[in-house]
């Protein structure tokens, strides 16, 4: 069946290749973006997801047109690299504020319209990083974390009116995500941090720029849509990221936290 279907941040990456994807099945698909944008297949909404008013103004837009919203996907986010001690209070608040308050403040303005419908699929975009601490990631990792615990307890109480929710926790993947990286100059110019920042910064980028191309998540998000019942979480990594996530599951912390400092040098 036909859904409407809200994307944040459509305009590149995870976003773009699962709106086009959506798209090409039949579905009425509006993305987001915080410039403006146009395409073919997808409704462009101007909207940044730390903006509430923007928001609610982008929800009413689609619901004046089409009525209802049978799907959210929250991916837009972005990452900041720099060692935890550094990290300033703006950076904290733009990392915090983008991946983990943006997916709030969009599922409150949407959670109204589901919950008068008695239905809809809410799609939250964690990451691996969002059941592992990363180094040098932390701040990215924090808000992954919160995604995961918010979404947790949402899926428990929206599931008595016909919606559920959804968390997707994707490992390296080949997108822009690694070149828009916005990495602390404080980090990189301390004598203690820096070094050991600079060799695990390469390694992330190898990793993320031999990784998987958006359309392998694009599927997920659209077997998600098409699914009665969906799981609450999908992890779309290869087999060594898939396999640290269950080994989290079992291994004593402090094993976990020293085979973690190993793989990534820090």
């Amino acid at each position: 069946m036909q859904k409407v279907i809200l994307i944040t941040g459509a305009s590149s990456g995870f976003g773009k290749a699962s709106a086009e994807l959506l798209a090409s099945k039949g579905h009425i698909v509006y993305g987001t973006s915080r410039k403006p944008a146009t395409h073919s297949t997808i409704h462009f909404l101007q909207m940044d997801v730390r903006n509430k008013e923007s928001i609610a103004q982008g929800v009413k837009q689609i619901i004046d047109k089409e009525g209802h919203i049978d799907v959210l996907v929250n991916n837009a986010g972005m990452g900041i690299g720099g060692c935890l001690e550094l990290a300033t209070a703006e950076e904290i608040e733009l990392q915090m504020g983008t991946n983990f308050m943006g997916c709030v403040n969009v599922c409150q303005q949407i959670l109204p319209y589901m919950r008068q419908q008695r239905s809809g699929k809410i799609i939250n975009m964690s990451s691996v990083g969002g059941v592992m601490g990363l180094p040098y990631q932390g701040f990215y990792s924090a808000s992954k974390f919160a995604i995961e615990g918010f979404s947790e307890a949402l899926a428990a109480e929206v599931q008595r009116f016909g919606i559920s929710v959804s968390v997707v926790e994707p490992g390296d993947a080949s997108t822009n995500f690694t070149a828009l990286r916005v990495n602390s100059n404080a980090t990189l110019n301390d004598p203690d941090y820096g070094p050991v920042f600079k060799n695990t910064l390469q390694l992330i980028e190898t990793e993320e720029n031999g990784g998987f191309k958006p359309i392998v998540l694009a599927k997920t998000i659209e077997k998600i849509v098409n699914a009665k019942r969906p799981k609450f979480s999908y992890i779309v990594a290869n087999f060594e990221q898939t396999l640290s996530v269950y080994l989290k599951r079992i291994c004593p912390r402090r094993l976990y936290v020293k085979i973690l400092r190993g793989y990534y040098e820090s």
